[in-house]
Parts: C-alpha cells; sequence; structure tokens
C-alpha cells in the first residue's frame, strides 16, 4: 500500500520537525510549510491525505488555509492544531470542514489516532466518490433507458438513452410525471402498479405523449425503500424493441413463407404427374383424330385446361423457389418491352411509361420465370387501376451500398434495380404485410388465387433477388426489385420448335409413377422409339447394363424413392460416359437438377409437356455430340 501523504502547516520549525519525525516513524510520509500561502503551494504540487494546519499563522488565518486546501483538492482532510481556541471555536472550525483539531501541548497518541481516522475518512470518501462516478458512467452509458421517479411518479433522474427512447431532453422529462407521459393505457397500468404493489412489467406499443413517436418497448419497474422500509420511489429500465420485434416478425415471416413453400412445391409436383397423364393420354387421342372429328374441339379444350394448370402450378413453384427452368444471363430491358407492349395492347386505358437504363447491366435468370414476375406485376397494378392510371417501369444499375434501410442485408456486389410504380389506389399497412403471403387476395371470390405477389417473391428470392414494396391508401404503390447484376453478355432468346418430330430407336423411360410409365410409353412408341420401363433406379442401371448397346436415350425421373434420379444418373454414367440423358420432373429446374446438368446430363424438360414439346427435346438431347 501506497504510505500516505501529511502536510504539516506551522511557523513553529522545532513542532514541524518533530511533527515529521512521529509520523514518519508510524510510515506516513510528510511535507511541511512554515506559512499558509507555502502549504497552498505544496498542496497543489504534492495532493497531500491529510493537512495538520496550525489555526494561527503568520500569513493567514488557519480555516483560510483550509477553504483554499479544500478548493485545490477537495478530497484533503484537514486537522486543526491550535494553543489558544476555545473548545467552541474548534468546534465551529470542524462545522466549517475540518476533520477534527488537537489542542496544544498535545498527547502523541491522540494525534496519531485522529490523523489514522482522518486518513481513513479519506479512503471511504474516496471509494464512494469512485463507486458514484462508476454508477454515474454506466448509469449515463447503459444502452437501457434508466429512469428513477417518485412516490408520485414525478421523474427525479433520468439517462441519456431514457430521454432517446421517449423523444424529449432530459430537461424537459425531469420533473414531469411519467404516468402523463403514458398515453398507453397497459403501460400507464404498469407504472401504477409499481407505486402500489412494488413492481410492475410491460411490453408491446407505446406511444410518447411529448413526442408522439409510436415504438414497441420493454419496461420493468421496481419500487425502492429504505432500510427502515420507507417508500422512496422506483426505477425503471426501459428497452426499444422496435428493431426487436420487427426481426422476430421477418424471421416468423420467413420461417412461414419457407413451410408454406414447401408444402407449395410438394403439391405442384403431384399435380404436376397428374396433369402429365392427362396430357399425355391428351396428346394420343389427338393423334388419333383429325379436326373435323366431333371429339378434336373437347380434346383441345382439355389440352387449355391443362395449360392452365400447369400456369398455376407454375405459381405454385416459382413461390416455393423451385421454378427455374433455363438460368442465362439476359438483358432485363429487352424483357420489359416485350412483355409491356403485349400488356399495353391488351389495357388501352393504362398509360405505360418506360425509363430504361441504357447501360443496363445483364442478370443471370430464367427469362421465363421474370417474365412471370413482370406480368404479375402489372397485372397487380392493372387491378388497382380500375378506370385506368400511369404503369412506371424504370431500370438502373446500382450497388449493395444503395440499398439502405431494408429489413434484410444485400449480399456485396453490383445489382441492377428494376422499379414498377403504379397511381392506383394504394394498400393500408395491414395489407401490405400480407401482400406476398401465398392465397392471400383483395379480390373477390372467383377473381384471384393469391398465387401472383407470392410467386413474384419466390421467384425473386430463388434468383437472388430481393422484392419490396412501398404504399399508401389513395397514392399508389411502388415495387422494387432488386437482381444481383452478371459480368457476362447478355444472350438473345431462341424459341424451339413445338413441331412433331419423329425419331427411331430405343428409349429407357425410368419413373416411380404408374401412370407416368404408361402414358410415357404410348408417347414414345407413337413417336418411333422402341421403349423399356425401370420403376426405380436400380431396375434402370441392370437393364441398361442388360441392353446399353442399344439403348439410344434414357427418360430420367428426378425425384424417385430409394435412389435418386441423381444417384441413379452418376451411377450410369459410370458405366456408360458417353449416355444420352433426358432429366424429367414435376418440380421445374431447381437447384437439385441444375446440379445434374453440371455434372453432364444433357437435358430437362418439366412435366406435364405435349407430345410436341417431348419429340423436339429427344432428338435436341440425341443431337448433341
Amino acid at each position: 500500500m501506497d504510505s500516505k501523504t501529511i502536510l504539516i502547516v506551522d511557523d513553529n520549525s522545532d513542532l514541524r520537525k518533530s511533527l515529521s519525525n512521529i509520523f514518519e516513524a508510524k510510515g506516513y510520509r510528510t511535507i511541511d510549510a512554515a506559512t499558509g500561502k507555502a502549504a497552498i503551494d505544496k498542496a497543489r504540487e504534492e495532493m497531500p491525505d491529510v493537512a495538520l494546519i496550525d489555526l494561527r499563522l503568520k500569513d493567514m488565518f488557519g480555516l483560510d488555509v483550509m477553504r483554499e486546501l479544500k478548493e485545490c483538492s477537495p478530497s484533503i482532510e484537514c486537522v486543526l492544531l491550535t494553543a489558544y481556541a476555545s473548545q467552541a471555536s474548534a468546534i465551529d472550525a470542524v462545522n466549517l470542514g475540518a476533520y477534527s483539531y488537537v489542542r496544544k501541548p498535545f498527547d502523541t497518541e491522540i494525534l496519531l489516532e485522529t490523523i489514522r481516522r482522518a486518513i481513513e475518512k479519506r479512503e471511504a470518501a474516496e471509494t464512494l466518490r469512485e463507486s458514484e462516478q462508476r454508477y454515474r458512467m454506466i448509469f449515463d452509458h447503459s444502452p437501457l433507458g434508466i429512469v428513477h421517479f417518485d412516490q408520485e411518479g414525478v421523474i427525479i433522474e433520468c439517462n441519456e438513452k431514457y430521454a432517446d427512447i421517449i423523444g424529449a431532453p432530459k430537461d424537459v422529462l425531469i420533473g414531469h410525471n411519467l404516468l402523463k407521459l403514458m398515453r398507453d393505457g397497459e403501460a400507464r397500468w404498469e407504472i401504477e402498479d409499481t407505486l402500489k404493489k412494488g413492481s410492475g412489467y410491460f411490453e408491446g406499443d407505446y406511444v410518447s405523449e411529448i413526442s408522439n413517436r409510436k415504438m414497441t418497448i420493454k419496461a420493468k419497474h421496481n419500487r425502492i425503500t429504505s432500510e427502515n422500509g420507507e417508500f422512496l420511489g422506483a426505477i425503471g429500465i426501459f428497452e426499444d424493441i422496435t428493431e426487436k420485434k420487427k426481426t422476430e416478425i421477418q424471421l416468423q415471416q420467413a420461417q412461414k413463407m419457407e413451410a408454406i413453400g414447401t408444402l407449395a412445391g410438394g403439391i405442384a409436383h403431384d399435380f404436376n404427374n397428374l396433369l402429365m397423364g392427362i396430357q399425355g393420354n391428351t396428346s394420343l387421342m389427338l393423334m388419333q383424330v383429325d379436326s373435323a372429328h366431333p371429339f378434336y374441339e373437347r380434346l383441345k379444350n382439355i389440352e387449355k385446361q391443362v395449360e392452365s394448370g400447369a400456369r398455376l402450378t407454375s405459381h405454385l413453384l416459382g413461390y416455393a423457389r423451385k421454378g427455374q427452368y433455363e438460368v442465362k444471363p439476359i438483358n432485363l430491358n429487352h424483357l420489359i418491352k416485350e412483355t409491356s407492349d403485349t400488356f399495353g395492347r391488351a389495357k388501352k386505358e393504362i398509360v405505360i411509361y418506360r425509363e430504361l437504363s441504357d447501360d443496363l447491366h445483364a442478370i443471370e435468370a430464367d427469362p421465363g420465370q421474370i417474365e412471370q414476375v413482370l406480368l404479375n406485376l402489372y397485372v397487380n397494378a392493372a387491378d388497382a387501376m380500375p378506370g385506368g392510371g400511369k404503369l412506371i417501369l424504370k431500370t438502373e444499375n446500382t450497388t449493395h451500398n444503395n440499398i439502405k434501410g431494408k429489413m434484410y442485408k444485400p449480399k456485396p456486389g453490383n445489382y441492377v434495380v428494376l422499379t414498377v410504380a403504379d397511381t392506383g389506389i394504394g394498400m393500408d399497412k395491414e395489407t401490405m404485410e400480407r401482400i406476398f403471403d401465398p392465397f392471400f387476395t383483395t379480390k373477390e371470390m372467383g377473381r384471384g388465387t393469391g398465387l401472383g405477389l407470392a410467386s413474384a417473391y419466390g421467384i425473386i428470392k430463388a434468383h437472388g433477388g430481393y422484392i419490396d414494396v412501398e404504399s399508401r391508401k389513395g397514392h399508389g404503390t411502388i415495387f422494387r426489385i432488386y437482381l444481383p447484376a452478371s459480368a457476362n453478355k447478355a444472350v438473345k432468346a431462341v424459341k424451339s420448335s413445338d413441331e412433331f418430330v419423329r425419331g427411331a430407336g430405343m428409349a429407357l423411360l425410368v419413373d416411380d409413377e404408374t401412370i407416368i410409365l404408361e402414358v410415357g410409353k404410348d408417347l414414345l412408341e407413337a413417336m418411333g422409339y422402341r421403349v423399356l420401363t425401370a420403376r426405380n433406379g436400380k431396375e434402370a442401371i441392370e437393364l441398361y447394363r442388360k441392353n446399353q448397346d442399344e439403348i439410344d436415350i434414357v427418360l430420367l425421373d428426378m425425384v424417385m424413392p430409394n435412389m435418386s434420379g441423381g444417384e441413379a444418373y452418376d451411377r450410369l454414367k459410370k458405366i456408360a460416359p458417353d449416355i444420352k440423358v433426358l432429366l424429367s420432373s414435376g418440380y421445374s429446374l431447381d437447384g437439385q437438377a441444375t446440379e445434374i446438368l453440371k455434372r453432364g446430363c444433357d437435358g430437362f424438360i418439366q412435366k406435364p409437356f405435349t407430345l410436341n414439346e417431348l419429340s423436339a427435346k429427344i432428338i435436341e438431347v440425341l443431337a448433341i455430340k
């Protein structure tokens, strides 16, 4: 422990020396001064712990010296030394700030005990001061709002964080009644519970009476009582959890949409398999009748219904983020021009404005799926403008640094941003919060599936992008879509032929669905192929081993029990590295199918497909060298 320093102030040099010897023998460090002025100067330099001051000095009165010392070092303890003062005057000196007094001639033991106690008092005061500083530091810099109020609810003290949460300066809040700040009844009741019962807790929406700011808060209050149980007021801890609640809601929404997406994807897959059975049988019947046949138009109507069903499942797959078919670098401006021109011809009451960037980056996307997103947004805008209006389409390049104030954190890089704005009726907050929910619609029964914007959301997320919406009732709606930019050059879309192409050779058809095997076999045979069928991957491998010299192409279902299409493909590829394989699935070209294609698979066709589509795709795969 550091030795304590004692300042001896007396005009008697012999006494100063004698006192120094006494104190130093006890381990203290001493400094001395013969005058008041010299004592003050030394105190400023040395900062002693205790000053022993003669009450009557030649240049100053001892009490004046004490006041000066206290000003330059408030924590110093002063002991007065006097031979003349009465006990009453010495007590007066103590009342003015002296720790104690010792009368000359002094008893050494009494003097040492007085000095020891003065030092203890100084150390206790210093400890208390440090504790108060720590408390003040914690109070002032706490990440939580802290408020201290009295028995009536009047604010005695609060920190800056609390003032920030309430939205008013500290000096305005202090003296304000906390009960009057709480416009929300439940929050106010919580304060009243604290004052009556001892504690209270509130979590929920709160509107500040001063700033009119709405937020979500968490508040806990406890009464403060003295040692004898006297009620002294209460202290409250406030936390603004607005952003935390938003994040929790966002996470819950994401989990909900992910769960529904998984369900929707499974339903779409199974439904596409059913449609495949209908479409396949319809195609076979159409091959047997000409346009004059009384059933021809009915069969064509069935095909149209299958197409409608396939569009519905494409929405489901889009929402489930399994809707990508062919991803390649494309120019978004070209798609916007084509789709908006088509839409404009059908909706002449809507004036379309295009502000498309001349140097727009390409994007890696499935053109068909992005076209679906655009059309869904156009239709949504048209529904909001039944009497006509303006549709504004704008594109520009941006970066992640410019995508600010969002609930999500965009990945670093360049982006293409598409803005779709309308002058329609707009939406209220409740509608906006549910706008991307599947099966949610504001249209009357029978006029909408509630899948358009949900599928748009899923498609954009599947492409690594983000979609936002801004709207106010009566002020139109703005959608913004951010898609990652591509460094590759955009390629022009080339439409494949829909004409029937006859083939020859042997095909191995692999599918776990009986109806798909039956109708698929009939379709392939109608095209001119000989057909082997397998119900699973293991059976397909055995058949291929026995007939690999005759089999020209394998049509392989991607989703099968026990052995997936991907595993079956890898095993077939080991048997014959140059094997021709066409993947098929009720799902679209999702991540799993894309990975199989990257491993060398020759093509993909989505169920349900027509006879013409299948024949063209097989010829395309067989032509690959």
